[in-house]
């Protein structure tokens, strides 16, 4: 064999051997399903998904991240008791509903810390307290959302009883629930943060009522079953630290998450609006969710780290009103015990490189 023979055969096998490895690591990559608890993927929603993705730091957790939209956090708390997804990422009342009947999972990251739900109504409406709703109509995003319990929960601080005092109904989102308070279908809405930006985004300016402290309260988390988090940790880890990473990134730079929603997820984009439009509603309805994303509302200084005394607070006023019966032990609901491994990130960088990020032209 000549020599320039020897070095071509050498080369090919020298190229062999680095596409295998590669080859092998797109076969070890994961794929898995996350429920999301509404019925389309948004900014607050989609956006540190979208940003981990574009990033490469969920493919460097050895996993590839398909969302789920269901139409609440019921659903999504369903779909995880009967196995149909691994992980869902609902707000907390669900679970602490199900865990006495038998549902056995956990929040094991949360990532609201402050409560997104409450109560709100047009500017224009008279109804000022709970007590005013009084012979009104609710609109929630879906009669699975957790919205619903809220609503209940709530008129019923005020002495109605929330089964014959107010009309709960189902009022879609953003510029659908916008009409029905212009038509006066809807008097009030019991939903969350990131609908309440969009449907003043579609022209319906609102008021919050008060919310007597719920606000401190925590809401949407990573759920999992107890046997996932002990059997499947090398998953649960993946997905909170690739989420924990963009979540940073987002509220670095909001604007930079939403083109990089927009590119990820091309459905988000809004339709019939101009690009400079789109960014600055969808950057004021991430403005809203990142409020409730910071770790200052809660008290904590982890990313997906829960507070045990706002759960238990959280539990406590379920059980007051009603929406659980007894009381639930906080160590049934939530676990840090996969904290400080998700944890195991740069902030500083990962800031860094968001302030920089710049989109392709």
């Amino acid at each position: 064999m000549s020599a320039g023979r020897r070095l071509a055969v050498a080369a090919l096998a020298a190229a062999a051997l680095t596409i295998v490895p590669l080859a092998s690591a797109r076969a070890e990559l994961r794929r898995v399903r996350v429920g999301v608890c509404a019925r389309t993927i948004s900014a607050g929603i989609g956006t540190p998904f979208a940003v981990a993705t574009k990033m490469g730091w969920f493919r460097a957790e050895g996993v590839e991240v398909e969302l789920v939209p269901l139409p609440g956090s019921t659903d999504c708390v369903r779909t995880v008791a009967t196995g149909e997804l691994p992980v869902a990422l609902p707000s907390v009342e669900p679970l602490a509903i199900g865990r006495p009947q038998g549902i056995r999972a956990r929040v094991f990251y949360t990532a609201y810390q402050g409560n997104v739900y409450g109560l709100a109504v047009p500017t224009w409406s008279t109804v000022r307290t709970f007590a005013d709703l009084k012979g009104k109509t609710i609109g929630v995003t879906s009669l699975a959302s957790a919205g619903v319990i809220i609503a209940r929960a709530l008129a019923a601080t005020a002495g109605l009883d929330p089964d014959r005092d107010v009309s709960i109904v189902v009022a879609g989102e953003g510029a659908q629930t916008a009409a029905m308070l212009r038509s006066r279908q809807i008097d009030a809405l019991s939903q969350f943060d990131t609908q309440y930006a969009m449907v003043e985004n579609a022209g319906v300016p609102l008021r919050r009522l008060d919310a007597h402290g719920i606000d401190r309260f925590p809401s949407n988390g990573f759920v999992a079953l107890d046997q996932t988090i002990a059997r499947d940790r090398r998953l649960c880890v993946a997905l909170g630290r690739g989420y924990a990473k963009g979540t940073i990134f987002v509220i670095a730079n909001p604007e930079a998450a939403i083109r990089i929603l927009y590119e990820v997820f091309p459905e988000t984009r809004p339709t019939g609006k101009d690009e400079a439009t789109a960014i600055g509603d969808d950057t004021r309805v991430l403005e809203a969710r990142i409020q409730n994303w910071r770790l200052e509302k809660a008290g904590v200084g982890r990313w997906g780290e829960s507070s045990m005394a706002n759960y238990a607070a959280y539990v406590d006023f379920l059980s007051r009103w009603g929406v659980i019966k007894g009381t639930v032990p906080v160590t049934d609901l939530v676990t840090n015990e996969l904290i400080p491994e998700i944890n195991r990130l740069d902030a500083g960088k990962i800031r860094a490189e968001a302030k920089a990020w710049k989109p392709a032209r």
